[in-house]
């Protein structure tokens, strides 16, 4: 297909006791504008008595974004942030300089079972706010625009699309949006973003003539016009923006424009210079490489 850049098929990995799949960074693409990371966690089925459990752990250079279709995650930060997310809302958390965070769930869900289903990722920060301070961002799913009509519904994450803007602030030229569409709507991806790409979370979808499915990521190359279709009723989430300003390192869960920095990250984590979060102090130790 001459639109496609790119073709990232997730790959299955674990976290928190579950499987998820990573369709970003790969081998065949690292970043898609300030997207360094992309994970779909579930669709996952929790029995009475289980439940997510990343334990404490460290970020360095990037922003982390929790988005959620299905069900709830208790997030806690060294920052002394303690804060649920539920579907349709968004955790941005700035790494900026260091920050350590959990994420888990809650007792009362763990009480009687539960499903959880959505998107994590990492928005690697421009070299000038790597050191930033550490910061936390809830918006409320009443926060964010939503577009609705002809068959489709998109509600507008970060950045601007469709005539709506979203409050969730970048320090990046960023686009990020959840698109419900109904069998045979059609959506046209933004051809003013310099880097664009749709990941299929559901449902099969036709660009021009070819099909693809669930768990692949589709990167495009500049300028094209892209229309995405739906064959069955299906989600994606459109991603991208401005080419970062360099290439990144990535080591477990630091981020840097420097290697060098990348070891003194493992240096502190290791010393306990983080910070603790509160009411969670089982942090997770510094893998062996």
């Amino acid at each position: 297909m001459d639109l496609l850049e790119t073709l990232v098929v997730a790959r299955t990995g674990d976290i928190g006791g579950f499987a998820v799949r990573r369709a970003l960074p790969s081998v065949k693409r690292r970043m898609v504008g300030p997207f360094v990371f992309l994970d779909q966690m579930g669709p996952a089925e929790f029995i009475i008595g289980h439940g997510l459990d990343v334990r404490p752990h460290p970020h360095i250079g990037l922003a982390t974004v929790t988005y959620l279709f299905e069900g709830e995650i208790l997030h806690r930060d060294s920052l002394g942030t303690i804060q649920p997310i539920r579907p349709g809302a968004v955790n941005w958390m700035t790494a900026g300089r260091g920050i350590s965070h959990s994420e888990r769930t809650a007792p009362e869900l763990r009480a009687r079972g539960f499903s959880l289903f959505g998107i994590q990722s990492w928005v690697a920060l421009p070299a000038h706010a790597e050191e930033t301070d550490p910061a936390f961002v809830h918006h409320p799913v009443d926060d964010l625009p939503v577009i609705e009509g002809e068959g489709k519904r998109v509600r507008v994450i970060a950045g601007a699309m469709y005539g709506a803007a979203s409050p969730v602030a970048t320090l990046t030229e960023t686009f990020y949006a959840d698109a419900a569409l109904d069998a045979g709507a059609s959506i046209p991806l933004p051809a003013d973003q310099e880097e664009r790409a749709v990941y299929v979370v559901q449902g099969r979808i036709d660009i021009a003539g070819d099909r693809f499915e669930p768990g692949q990521l589709l990167v495009f190359r500049p300028g094209d016009a892209i229309t995405v279709t739906a064959l069955e009723p299906a989600r994606l989430m459109l991603l991208g923006g401005a080419a970062m300003d360099g290439p990144r390192h990535i080591w477990w869960n630091f981020v840097s424009s420097s290697k060098d920095r990348i070891e003194q990250a493992k240096a502190d984590w290791k010393a306990g210079r983080f910070g603790a979060v509160p009411d969670d102090a089982e942090f997770i130790p510094l893998p062996e490489r």
